[in-house]
């Protein structure tokens, strides 16, 4: 029943970030935020079932570090020459959610909970920010052309 609860969990609170970035429209979306957290869970829970030892299971989990922020890298673009780089958000959005399955799979349901509320919390809240400060950017280099124009 503890299995259950916490894939379920898993599904749950990664779906939660999924939806988020989804609706921001965001190449890493739902499926892929619920297949991160469910996939790392699995993975905390089946060594843990086995019967691994402290040891063993820092390393599984360190592994999973490795291989999210490979599938992390393969988000971020550098599209010129300028410093036009998009999918670190992204990125950082997919290792936080192998965070929260990790955390999951140990049973620490709350921690995951508090996680997975503070990072929708930051997407949205200070994606907005972010947003708001790039549309003035854009509109001051934009006056700054027609100025020398």
């Amino acid at each position: 029943m503890r299995v259950i609860i916490r894939l379920i969990a898993a599904v749950l609170l990664g779906s939660i970030i999924g939806y988020e970035r989804e609706r921001a429209g965001k190449a890493a979306g739902l499926r892929t935020h619920i297949l991160v957290t469910l996939g790392t869970c699995v993975f905390v829970v089946a060594c843990s079932g086995y019967g691994m030892s402290s040891d063993g299971l820092s390393r599984v989990i360190q592994g999973i570090v490795t291989g999210i922020g490979f599938l992390g890298a393969g988000t971020i673009l550098k599209l010129n020459e300028e410093r036009d780089i998009q999918g670190l958000t992204t990125a950082a959005g997919v290792w936080m959610t192998s965070a929260i399955g990790v955390a999951v799979g140990l049973g620490e349901l709350g921690l995951a909970l508090l996680g997975a509320i503070l990072t929708v919390i930051v997407l949205t809240a200070l994606g907005q920010i972010d947003y708001n400060a790039e549309k003035k950017q854009a509109a001051k280099t934009e006056n700054n052309v027609k100025s020398v124009s």
